[in-house]
């Protein structure tokens, strides 16, 4: 069973100079401090609990607590922190136990600097969902600190608040990286059968050349990621094509490459990666231009065949949504957070397996994990397909110990997202895990719908404002 912690003790502020005072993360002896101050506030000041107020978040490990301490290290205040499903972190946290003490009470805002401090250690937990239930007479000051009502609570007799802190990691990921596609490749169309894919498809990786069985992808790699990692960039090139192939239901064939870099030696190493990418994908490097003396940047082109092309638009309401992941690996060094690295310990024939599955499963739609990351990318796979979609958080893969809210947002070597009709999903691998994360349906949003059964909205609306491939 969840439990509704609690967010209460705070008394109006007055100005007073904020340097007499700090919040830092709680040591041990701080902890027993802050625990001294919630009894002395909670059970004898406000009578909520009869003897103690501790509870079993106080025993969870991975509890973060809060103090404010004054110029001594006395402890004048605190606030706890923790996820609020037991077992696993599933980026939903919760903030309770925020108390001042009564002689601190008027030392200039100690407790919203508390509640602004739990905020921010929770964005940096990775955490997607951030709440807490607070006394009725605090709901003023929460909202004006940026706090949402969505509900009411009683707590040992007195009337609560509960209130959730807006999180949009997942909504400025995309509004940042795909939001503009639409305007700026919308036009890009015209009157050609065969532009942005053709008929029957939207928001593609690959595209399908009209009247053939080739179908073509391109990627290009960030100048910074080049510049930094020369070989990482060049494996990478090879890794996200294959991957867009693979979400084609194609079979590689060959890759041409457009490389540039301040000094043939950089380049070298750069070609490098690209070689041992494509000898580790079995496809050969079948041209491409290189130019010395320049800025470092880096595109390939993949191409592959298939007479069935897997559209990223073939869903439909009531599609079961599946995702495919390999979990083995590790975040790549320097891009902690941002890339989870799985392929470069993998051998040629599991990357090649691994490669296969859609062209295996012929699903009614698929997208590879692109830079969107796990949430981002179903949006646009919804939104090519016409319709919204509801995934379920506690179903999602993710590796131990990674932070959720960062494992949803990253690029995660191979991922691939599937739909098709409820339990017809053929799509499998004996390397990587599968579930079914989500329904697709006859909405608009991206909504995450949470184990109390409460549903939040990580995307409101079009992901990339290019439309539905059936329109």
């Amino acid at each position: 069973m969840l439990d509704v912690p609690l967010i209460t003790g705070l008394a109006p502020e007055a100005a007073r100079d904020r340097t007499a005072w700090r919040i830092a993360r709680a040591t041990s002896g701080q902890i027993d401090d802050y625990r001294a101050i919630r009894r002395e506030v909670f059970v004898a000041e406000q009578g909520i609990f009869d003897a103690d107020d501790a509870d079993r978040i106080d025993d969870d490990p991975r509890t973060i607590v809060l103090v404010c301490i004054d110029r001594e290290g006395v402890v004048l205040g605190g606030v706890r922190i923790a996820p609020a499903v037991e077992g696993r972190d599933i980026g939903w946290w919760t903030g309770s136990r925020l108390v001042v003490r009564r002689d601190a009470r008027g030392a200039g805002g100690i407790g919203s600097a508390l509640v602004r401090e739990a905020c921010a250690t929770a964005l940096s937990q990775g955490v997607l969902r951030f709440e807490a239930t607070v006394q009725e007479r605090n709901e003023p000051l929460f909202r004006h600190l940026g706090w949402q009502t969505w509900g009411r609570a009683s707590i040992g007799g007195s009337a609560h608040v509960r209130m959730r802190w807006p999180i949009d990691r997942i909504q400025r990921l995309l509004q940042a990286t795909k939001g503009p596609l639409g305007e700026l490749i919308g036009a890009l169309r015209g009157d050609d059968p065969g532009a942005l894919g053709g008929s029957g498809y939207v928001g593609d990786d690959g595209v399908p050349l009209h009247g053939t069985d080739v179908v073509a992808a391109c990627d290009a790699i960030l100048p910074a990621m080049v510049e930094r990692d020369p070989e990482w960039a060049g494996w990478c090139a090879v890794l996200v094509n294959m991957n867009d192939l693979s979400a084609m239901g194609a079979k590689p064939v060959g890759l041409l490459d457009a490389v540039a870099a301040p000094t043939a030696s950089f380049a070298r190493r750069i070609l490098g990666g690209l070689r041992s990418g494509a000898d580790a994908w079995g496809v050969p490097i079948l041209g491409g231009h290189t130019q010395l003396g320049v800025a470092s940047s880096l595109s390939v082109t993949a191409l592959g065949r298939t007479k069935r092309p897997v559209p990223g638009g073939g869903g439909r309401a009531g599609d079961d949504l599946s995702l495919t992941v390999d979990l083995r690996g590790r975040w790549r060094r320097g891009f902690e957070g941002k890339q989870w690295d799985t392929t470069s310990a993998r051998t040629g024939a599991e990357l090649r397996e691994l490669g296969a599955i859609v062209r295996r499963a012929r699903p009614a739609a698929a997208k590879d994990v692109s830079m969107g990351g796990i949430v981002g990318s179903a949006a646009m796979l919804a939104e090519a397909s016409g319709t919204g979609l509801t995934l379920d958080v506690s179903a999602i893969p993710a590796p131990d110990d990674v932070a959720f809210g960062d494992w949803l947002t990253c690029f995660p070597g191979f991922g691939m997202l599937t739909a098709d009709r409820p339990g017809r999903s053929r799509t499998a691998s004996r390397i990587a895990e599968t579930a079914v994360i989500g329904t697709l349906d006859t909405g608009t949003d991206v909504r995450l719908r949470w184990p109390d059964g409460v549903e939040t909205v990580a995307c409101d609306g079009a992901a990339t404002g290019l439309g539905s491939a059936a329109s």
